[in-house]
């Protein structure tokens, strides 16, 4: 049950704040794209995506997009225009990506979290790959009935993460 459970849980990304993981010692942060970043089919960030990201980095965190999109230009352009590293196809929840992001950047795994809207990919891929979790909240389920199947799977367990913790 403990693999299912996220560490941290927020409503959205912009209630994670740079301070608040540098204070945690946190300073890569993989970060899930469609539904967590963006919602799905958003091509590239905006505003206020790029300020936070600045305010990450004002703080020392990278922000670095960990996806499972599976079309190799949707990761890639969506990290050019936001100006951070990726990995694609990143086949989460198995740790092997995580291991290579962290790798990468240079940072062990009590330097690093993940945050995402899913608990069977972005959760279970980092409690497996021993970083923190930070589970939000999807921006859009519309569209997508397997979506609200998934969700609906998940619920049990988005109760149980971050009981009593804040980002």
């Amino acid at each position: 049950m403990v693999w299912f459970r996220a560490r941290f849980k927020a409503h959205d990304i912009y209630e994670i704040s740079g301070e608040a993981l540098e204070r945690r010692g946190i300073k890569l942060l993989l970060a899930d794209l469609d539904n967590t970043l963006v919602p799905y089919g958003v091509p590239l960030p905006d505003e206020r995506l790029t300020a936070w990201r600045d305010e990450l980095r004002a703080h020392g965190v990278t922000l670095f997009i960990l996806s499972n999109n599976r079309h190799e230009s949707r990761p890639r352009v969506f990290s050019e225009g936001l100006d951070v590293p990726y990995i694609g196809h990143a086949g989460k929840p198995k740790a092997l990506s995580f291991h290579k992001a962290m790798e990468r950047m240079g940072v062990t795994r009590e330097q690093t979290a993940i945050v995402g809207d899913q608990i069977f990919t972005d959760v279970l891929g980092g409690n497996r790959a021993g970083v923190s979790t930070i589970l939000v909240e999807p921006i859009r389920l519309a569209g997508n009935p397997g979506r609200y199947l998934r969700y609906a799977a998940e619920w049990p367990f988005r109760l149980l993460s971050g009981k009593g913790e804040k980002v």
